[in-house]
């Protein structure tokens, strides 16, 4: 009868080790997930963001339906210049993140002169435009226009403008956007492969 009792005592106690066994690493298991998920979002929210592209308003330069990343430390640490790619929140306030070129940055003046853009006086080069016009937009956001030109600036601001220039709805139709809208600087496009291309 003892004996029983001492099998059934150690018999207990194994399957009382087993279940803390997978206890600990059921445990084990979570806190992995977790820690992955908070690297994830930490990354995503400091470090760097993939972007789906689902207009052409940046072709040829960006294609439509492309996919790609934007790094978000660069800005912490200065403003975007005039030539970059960047990322920002849509001045319509629709949940949207746009995707557009650095034009002019706050205190110069943007003029738009028989479809060429020139800025503080000088006329910009600009092959990436694929020599498509750069003329004003008679529709503007409502609530924003009429923009006029040339057109100066505020500091704090910057001019953005789609590749597409003849159908892209930049700066020309919501005006200049605060630099706190942006999100972040186009790094590259990764997606499809084949249209891997370093901005």
């Amino acid at each position: 009868m003892s004996e029983n009792n001492v099998e059934n005592g150690a018999t207990n106690d194994v399957q009382g080790e087993d279940g803390a066994s997978f206890n600990r690493r059921l445990l084990g298991w979570v806190a992995w997930i977790a820690g992955a998920i908070a690297l994830a979002v930490i990354i995503r929210v400091f470090v760097a963001e993939a972007y789906f592209v689902p207009t052409g308003s940046m072709l040829e330069t960006i294609q439509l339906d492309d996919r790609l990343w934007g790094e978000k430390i660069s800005y912490r640490l200065r403003s975007p210049e005039q030539g970059e790619i960047i990322m920002f929140d849509s001045p319509a306030n629709d949940g949207n993140i746009l995707v557009k070129r650095v034009i002019a940055v706050g205190g110069q003046t943007v003029d738009l002169v028989q479809g060429r853009v020139v800025v503080d006086g000088a006329v910009l080069d600009e092959p990436y435009t694929g020599t498509k016009e750069s003329s004003p937009l008679t529709e503007q956001l409502p609530g924003v226009g009429p923009i006029t030109y040339p057109y100066t600036v505020p500091e704090g601001y910057l001019w953005v403008m789609g590749d597409n220039r003849t159908n892209s709805r930049d700066s020309r139709y919501f005006g200049a956007i605060p630099v706190s809208s942006v999100t972040a600087h186009a790094v590259c496009t990764f997606w499809p492969p084949q249209n891997f291309r370093l901005l």
